[in-house]
């Protein structure tokens, strides 16, 4: 890819301020982290593999999804705060979605395993020192500082969070 063709600041950026606000990272990421603590347990239970439309995932399949972005969003973290060098490919959330076999799992445990998965996610950024986080990161058609990883972690759960409550939620009544 020529370097023209690199998108400086993202349009989704955008939508990950607006969905953050003015919320600072690190306050953005204990928020996100409460959020996950406040979630109600038995109604996600009730509602179980229910979908709000044919073909949509299940909240299994999207706590499931919140995981591993989050996850791959922390590795494309830290190859830029090392300065490793390598440019992180797109991954196809599809793909790894009619992959996942989050319904077999219970919600308690998708809860807590993207309970810990922030945790870690708080850990690592707050390890970061002012230089790294503003680090510029080029990736493989547009480029942000690092912090912005952390903001787009959030802005992701804010964002499937929303869906659930706005979507799924009607389906327990």
């Amino acid at each position: 890819m020529k370097n023209q063709e690199v998108k400086k600041d993202p349009e989704f950026l955008a939508y990950v301020f607006e969905l953050n606000g003015d919320t600072a990272l690190y306050e953005a990421l204990q928020k996100s982290l409460d959020q996950i603590d406040n979630l109600d347990i038995t109604q996600l239970n009730r509602i179980g593999l229910k979908t709000y439309e044919k073909g949509k995932w299940s909240i299994h399949k999207i706590l499931q999804h919140l995981i591993d972005w989050e996850r791959i969003w922390c590795f494309r973290a830290i190859i830029f705060a090392r300065c490793e060098g390598t440019i992180p490919v797109a991954h196809d959330q599809e793909i790894m979605g009619s992959n996942s076999n989050a319904n077999e799992l219970s919600i308690e445990q998708l809860v807590n395993e993207l309970r810990v998965a922030r945790q870690s996610t708080m850990l690592m950024f707050e390890s970061f020192n002012k230089k790294i986080l503003e680090t510029n990161c080029v990736f493989f058609e547009y480029e942000m500082p690092l912090y912005t990883i952390g903001l787009t972690i959030t802005a992701h759960q804010i964002h499937h969070f929303n869906i659930i409550k706005e979507r799924y939620l009607p389906l327990d009544e």
